[in-house]
């Protein structure tokens, strides 16, 4: 029993940020139906690996953001089915969409403000572009458009996606952080209200350091592997004899110690602020390579950690996946990220097939 116990949540999203949201939800205890289409339901069931085997439509993509879910089949180009639907939302606390502009309409849902008919309703919207915009929304593209690929990938090489859909997911954090203080409120005032995210604005708030680099200087981020612009040493890696290291010195005081560990006391005193560092890393970094060359990466890592140095080692996703710090939280089942303290770690079901709980849904609708 989470925090969130007691509330039902009506999912009619699909791929990756709505889906995420009702996830979120769903390790916070809440009740969620994810309702899909009769007719192969959520597209991601089909998003396999190459060799991947999945017969169910539990493919890994799926899986990802769809534990905890109950899944409710219902084609509402049926009116049979839209009434279902309507008949759900008289008890749903949250609807999860991500309707293009005109799409709800079609439903029959009093869009934009579907607490008129359904007051204490608390709905989350996705949208690509904002409520008025009809282009749809895809990661990648807004990773192009709002300067995230220009400014990823390798020194002097093509921009990158990243490997992750990061602003699918930003988007989804956004729009749960949204609906808890709905939920707040309406404990207040009685009644829901709309909470609408998009794609664009959140990576546009995403670009942080990035966008106020550009507003007050015009700098505009190249490509430039995994260093950062306004950081030296940050994000550099350091070759040993028997692998790398990564650090991620954010400090004066911990280049410092870094130099300590090295051995290389004069490159603390010729290259002590951040700001020299920045101006001159083309200088400084072969000279920091050079001192680490000779290292062990194990005991080189140790003495950075001992004296306070941010580094660590570039591991794969399965090595992080089998590492200590994630087996030690449990986190494996479903990758879940939230803890309560009075709350016991909740077991939730896994990603359902699709409409494995139409029938016991219904059941309790009468129908």
């Amino acid at each position: 029993m989470g925090p969130l116990h007691g509330l039902k949540v009506l999912e009619l999203a699909s791929i990756l940020a709505g889906p995420a949201v009702g996830y979120f939800l769903a390790e916070l205890g809440a009740d969620v139906i994810k309702v899909e289409n009769p007719d192969g339901g959520d597209a991601t069931r089909g998003w396999k690996l190459a060799g991947e085997k999945a017969e169910d439509g539990r493919c890994a993509y799926f899986c990802s953001v769809n534990w905890g879910k109950r899944s409710l089949t219902l084609d509402l180009k049926r009116p049979e089915d839209l009434a279902r639907l309507h008949a759900l939302l008289e008890t749903t606390d949250i609807l999860l969409a991500n309707f293009r502009p005109g799409q709800a309409e079609k439903l029959g849902l009093p869009w934009p403000d579907p607490q008129r008919k359904y007051p204490r309703l608390i709905t989350g919207w996705i949208t690509g572009y904002g409520p008025d915009n009809p282009r749809p929304g895809f990661d990648v593209l807004i990773q192009a458009e709002s300067g995230f690929l220009a400014g990823n990938g390798p020194v002097g090489g093509p921009p990158c996606r990243m490997p992750v859909a990061l602003i699918d997911l930003l988007t989804a954090h956004q729009l749960k952080e949204g609906l808890l203080l709905a939920l707040l409120m309406r404990e207040r005032t009685g009644q829901g209200q709309m909470v609408e995210v998009s794609l664009w604005q959140t990576a546009l708030a995403s670009l942080a350091n990035q966008a106020t680099n550009y507003l007050m200087t015009g700098f505009e981020q190249q490509p430039a592997g995994t260093e950062h612009p306004n950081l030296f040493p940050y994000g550099t890696l350091l070759g040993c004899q028997d692998g790398q290291v990564f650090l991620a010195v954010g400090t004066d005081s911990q280049f410092q110690s870094l130099c300590q560990a090295l051995g290389t006391p004069r490159l603390a005193e010729d290259y002590g602020l951040n700001a020299q560092r920045v101006l001159q890393r083309e200088r400084l970094r072969p000279l920091l390579e050079a001192a680490s060359a000779g290292r062990d990466s194990g005991e080189l890592l140790a003495q950075l950690e001992q004296l306070g140095v941010p580094a660590g080692r570039v591991q794969s996703v399965g090595r992080a996946l089998q590492g200590a710090e994630t087996l030690a939280f449990e986190q494996l089942a479903g990758l879940r990220s939230v803890a309560f303290t009075g709350f016991p770690k909740l077991s939730l079901r896994p990603p359902p097939r699709l409409g494995e709980h139409t029938q016991e849904i219904l059941a309790g609708l009468n129908y």
